[in-house]
């Protein structure tokens, strides 16, 4: 139960989240367009304040939701912010092909975030805060996981045939449906709230889910007015300052949408439930990897008013064969539920040091190295594809009584 006093707390979180959307609001309720730094900056504010509150209001609404609809609801509310941007992207490059690499940038720079990034902060903040160098999963997770993989698995096939397709789309969103399916018949579990969610989720009936529909409504209407601003803005800052867009769009446009996610999982970490701020960064990258890929041919097509595929330039192609490959590599450490400082701290580096050397070479230096990762460990600790199949059984197997 949250005490009077953090409740006091959290009501300054919810109230500086929800200034961050209004100043955004009100410039365009009044016609302000600021200058550079700013034509970026207050949007991406807007949508940063968004996303705590849609996230907030996620979780709170687990209380009231039948988990037949949860799962797949709250997994697109929690994204929506990452969403917004992409989509932007998707079906302007439906009638302009150059933002086609901005869509991909945006993709692959989210993806790749979430592994090399948010996964070692989640261990860094349980080791600062409970002297934890590892954390534990369980057979629960079986379903992200192998979901994961075979999502993983069918992504080095996007940049094998140099673009993106409805086939990908049927594919992709398929893989989530059967995940979404398949977790509407988990075992029910009591939810797990912290912070602003556990205040929301105290409230009696009525007044809790008037909240939860009035954040979902105003953060979901604050992100759709930010996300051209804040899409466009950032790509007249690349050109104002002299910065390559692709990588701007890339690497800023999701820190917006992915930091309230991160530091709700770090939140978690540091209060002992390292193990569930894991799990949603997991399911994020689920989501990710299926939906929001396989939503940008759809937003694409439709844009255009054609199939044709979304053709992807080398860059672009090097860029998803490098993503495919860090989650190749990411899951085959994860594949034994354990994640150990060691393993954080790899992700980590392989990650940053690939930013230091922007090149092709590079690119596909980086990838194959990943790869080969991937197959010594599998090929010299057997037991790691024993447990890949063990959790395909758990997950998509007949449920049999503990």
């Amino acid at each position: 139960m949250s005490s009077k006093r953090n409740n006091g707390r959290y009501l300054l979180f919810m109230a500086v989240a929800g200034a961050a959307c209004v100043q955004w609001l009100a410039c365009r309720a009044l016609g302000i367009h600021p200058g550079q730094p700013w034509t970026a900056l207050l949007p991406g504010l807007c949508i940063f304040g968004a996303a705590f509150l849609l996230t907030w209001a996620a979780e709170a609404a687990e209380v009231d939701l039948p988990q037949s609809i949860s799962v797949g609801l709250l997994a697109l509310i929690a994204v929506l912010p990452e969403y917004a941007v992409d989509m932007y992207f998707a079906w302007t490059a439906g009638k302009d092909p150059t933002y086609t690499a901005y869509a991909t940038a945006n993709m692959t720079g989210a993806n790749r975030l979430l592994i090399g990034v948010g996964w070692p902060a989640v261990l860094a903040a349980a080791w600062w805060a409970r002297g934890s160098r590892e954390i534990h999963l369980s057979k629960e997770n079986a379903l992200e996981l192998v979901t994961l993989l075979a999502a993983t698995a069918y992504s080095f096939f996007i940049p094998l045939k140099g673009n993106l397709s409805v086939i990908d789309t049927v594919i992709l969103i398929g893989l989530f449906g059967a995940y979404g399916w398949k977790a509407t018949h988990a075992e029910v579990a009591e939810p797990d709230l912290e912070g602003p969610a556990e205040m929301i989720g105290e409230l009696d009936t009525w007044s809790r889910r008037g909240v939860v529909i009035s954040l979902m409504v105003f953060a979901a209407v604050a992100i759709g007015l930010s996300a051209e601003p804040f899409a466009e803005g950032i790509l007249e800052a690349g050109r104002h300052w002299g910065i390559e867009e692709f990588i701007l769009v890339q690497w800023l446009a999701p820190l917006a949408s992915e930091a309230p996610e991160f530091i709700i999982a770090i939140l978690f970490a540091t209060k002992g439930k390292a193990a569930v701020g894991m799990r949603a960064l997991i399911s994020s990258k689920v989501n990710q990897w299926t939906l929001l890929v396989g939503m940008l041919p759809a937003v694409f097509n439709l844009s255009s008013g054609s199939l044709t595929p979304m053709h992807l330039d080398p860059r672009q192609v090097e860029e998803i064969f490098l993503t495919s490959a860090q989650s190749l590599f990411a899951l085959v450490l994860l594949m034994n539920l354990s994640f150990s400082a060691g393993e954080a701290a790899a992700l980590l580096l392989l990650f940053a040091t690939q930013i230091a050397f922007p090149q092709p070479s590079a690119r596909w230096a980086f990838a194959f190295g990943y790869i080969a990762l991937s197959v010594a460990m599998l090929t010299l600790q057997g037991n790691r594809l024993k447990q890949i199949r063990d959790l395909a059984r758990h997950a998509f197997g007949p449920r049999t009584p503990a």
